[in-house]
C-alpha cells in the first residue's frame, strides 16, 4: 500500500493506492500557502494517518507528485510560482523522517505519464509521451519503461517550445511557447480580445465555458476551439516529429472537451509530419479519471523503488 500525496497550487490531495493503482481512501485539503511549509506538512501527516486507517491499511512507502519545478534526486522543492517560500524545503526527507519508509518525488506530469505508462491509456508502450493541457501545458516522456530527464535530471519543458515566435508574450519570457497559443487562459484571453462590448457571455468566461458555448453554437467560441484544436495540432505534430512515439496520452482538464478538437488535430498532424510515420502514433485520452494524479504519485513510488527507473537519456 503506497501512500499518495498530490501537491498543487490550489490543493493538496493524499490518498492510499494499492498494487493494481486502485485508490482505497483518499482527503484533500486547501494549499494555503500563506500558511507555511510547517502547516501544511502537519495536514499532510494529519491527513495521511487518516485514510490509512480508513482503508486499514500499512504503509509501504510514499509518492508524491508536485507542481514544479521539484528535484527529483534531492527531494527538494525548486522555485515553484504558487509556494516560491517553500523552496528547498524538502518533503521527501521530512515525510521519511516522519513516517519511517522510503519516499520519492517527481513533477506531476511527469508522475501522470509514469501512471498512464503502468496503468492506463499507455500501457506496454515502448515510446509514450503525455501532454496536460489545463491551466498550462506540460508533460512527461516515457522510453523504453523508464521516465526521461535531460541534463542534471531536468524535467523536459513541452509546454515552452516555440509555436509561432509573432505569437503572445509567455511567462517564460518568449513570444509563442505552446501554452501561450493553447492552455485554458490563452483560449479565454483570445475570446476576450476579440468580443464585442454586447457579447453576451463576458461575464465568468473559462476555457470549459468557451467548449460550452461552442457546442451550443455560439460563432466567436467556436472559433476559439477551432483555434484551439489548430495550435494542439501543431504543438502534438512537432512531438511527433521529434520523437516518433507508440502514443501520445492526452489529459488535463481542457482535454475533457476533447470530442471538439481531436478531428482538426489529426488533420494538422496528416499536414505537418510528412517524413515520420505519423499515422503509426495512437493518440489516446488519458483513462485514470478524477484519481489520476494520486495514482501517479503513487507510481512515482513503483518507478523508484521497483523498477529501478533512474535517469534515461
Amino acid at each position: 500500500m503506497i501512500g499518495a500525496i498530490d501537491i498543487g497550487g490550489t490543493k493538496i490531495a493524499v490518498g492510499v493506492v494499492d498494487d493494481d493503482g486502485r485508490v482505497l481512501s483518499q482527503a484533500q485539503c486547501p494549499t494555503d500557502v500563506e500558511r507555511g511549509y510547517g502547516e501544511a506538512l502537519e495536514r499532510i501527516e494529519h491527513m495521511l494517518r487518516a485514510v490509512l486507517t480508513e482503508a486499514n491499511a500499512e504503509l509501504t512507502g510514499i509518492g508524491i507528485g508536485s507542481t514544479g519545478p521539484v528535484d527529483p534526486f534531492t527531494g527538494e522543492f525548486g522555485d515553484v510560482n504558487f509556494f516560491p517560500a517553500w523552496r528547498g524545503r524538502n518533503p521527501v526527507a521530512d515525510l521519511a523522517r516522519i513516517f519511517g519508509v522510503r519516499v520519492a518525488m517527481e513533477n506531476d506530469a511527469d508522475a501522470s505519464a509514469l501512471a498512464e505508462a503502468a496503468w492506463g491509456a499507455g500501457k506496454d508502450k515502448k515510446c509514450l509521451i503525455y501532454v496536460t493541457v489545463g491551466t498550462g501545458i506540460g508533460g512527461g516522456i516515457i522510453l523504453d519503461g523508464h521516465l526521461y530527464r535531460g541534463v542534471d535530471g531536468a524535467h523536459p519543458e513541452i509546454g515552452h517550445h516555440v509555436v509561432d515566435a509573432s505569437g503572445p508574450l509567455c511567462m517564460c519570457g518568449f513570444h509563442g511557447c505552446w501554452e501561450s497559443l493553447a492552455a485554458g487562459p490563452a483560449m479565454v484571453s483570445w475570446v476576450e480580445s476579440r468580443m464585442p462590448e454586447d457579447y453576451p457571455h463576458r461575464d465568468h468566461l473559462t476555457a470549459k465555458r468557451i467548449c460550452e458555448l461552442a457546442q451550443e453554437g455560439d460563432g466567436l467560441a467556436r472559433q476559439a476551439v477551432d483555434r484551439e484544436a489548430r495550435y494542439l495540432g501543431l504543438g502534438l505534430a512537432n512531438l511527433i516529429t521529434l520523437f516518433t512515439p507508440d502514443a501520445i496520452v492526452l489529459g488535463g482538464s481542457v482535454m475533457k472537451s476533447a470530442v471538439l478538437f481531436l478531428e482538426e488535430i489529426r488533420r494538422t498532424i496528416c499536414r505537418c509530419c510528412r517524413f515520420v510515420p505519423y499515422e503509426k502514433t495512437e493518440l489516446n485520452l488519458a483513462s485514470l479519471g478524477e484519481d489520476a494524479n494520486l495514482i501517479g504519485a503513487a507510481r512515482v513510488w513503483h518507478h523508484r523503488f521497483t523498477q529501478g527507473g533512474g535517469q534515461h537519456a
